[in-house]
């Protein structure tokens, strides 16, 4: 009789059980049981915590009552994730295209104004799928609403009757620019990634430099031009199953390293 062969995780890079640095997370709202709750998917606290090497701290969707500059002074590190929900299009001058789908502008009021306090903080931030179009929208830059109904597009939305595990699986490539901080990352000039939006970047925010294309032009990674520390974002799902994928963990073990640098940095000027 055969033992069966269990693949182990591709990590690399031991990771310190001591002293690991704090990433906010975003939460959604949703409604369950009548009642509103704020809500983190589990696959990204988990990549936080197995793949970043951090501790992942959920924070609610309630900006009147949180203090940015608080919330950033104990963070090092943001990740902003993806979501059911599009960012509301009042933000980039359009009138919602299909009311059938949902918003949360709870989310939108705290995440477009988080986003560009930790550049100018310094925080490490990786945003996911909304998160990336809420990057892109948060420096003054549009989204397409429906990616599919536009011109020389693809179709880049999810077949949502397969197996979860087929939605998330990698369907298309994308090109990594150049020598861009996304190719020396991850060490490649092309990757396979899932795809499961609706939504995509139209016209890029200011400041922000494309890392990555899809085959039919679409940007699917940005970074900020003047970050002082990691900022980057992504069209697709690096969290999924990252620890098997060695382009996905790249990402997610170049943004601990950048949270554990300024948990370092953060940690020298207390002790001074």
């Amino acid at each position: 009789m055969k033992t069966a062969v269990v693949a182990e995780p591709l990590l690399t890079k031991p990771i310190l059980a001591k002293h690991k640095p704090v990433v906010l997370i975003s939460a959604d709202v949703k409604q369950l049981g009548g009642h509103p709750f704020h809500v983190a998917g589990h696959k990204y606290i988990m990549a936080v915590a197995e793949a970043a090497g951090a501790l992942p701290l959920v924070v609610p969707a309630i900006s009147d009552q949180l203090d940015i500059d608080a919330l950033l002074a104990m963070a090092d590190g943001i990740l902003l994730t993806g979501a059911v929900s599009n960012v509301h299009p009042s933000y980039f001058g359009q009138e919602v295209h299909n009311p059938s789908l949902p918003l949360d502008p709870a989310r939108d009021a705290l995440t477009l104004k988080l986003i560009r306090a930790a550049i100018h903080a310094e925080v490490p931030l990786l945003a996911i799928c909304r998160g990336f179009q809420e990057m892109n929208v948060a420096f003054g830059g549009s989204l397409h609403q429906a990616v599919h109904e536009v011109p020389d597009l693809s179709d880049h939305r999810e077949a949502k009757d397969l197996p979860i595990e087929m939605q998330y699986a990698a369907v298309h490539p994308v090109r990594l620019v150049a020598n861009g901080q996304l190719a020396k990352m991850i060490g490649r000039d092309e990757i396979m990634v899932n795809s499961l939006h609706g939504q995509g970047l139209d016209r890029l925010g200011a400041g922000l430099v494309a890392e990555a294309h899809a085959l039919d032009g679409l940007v699917e990674a940005v970074h900020v031009a003047d970050a002082a520390t990691f900022s980057l974002g992504v069209q697709w799902h690096p969290e999924w199953q990252v620890l098997e994928n060695p382009a996905y963990l790249a990402i997610f073990q170049a943004f601990g390293d950048a949270c554990r640098a300024r948990h370092s940095d953060r940690d020298n000027k207390t002790q001074a």
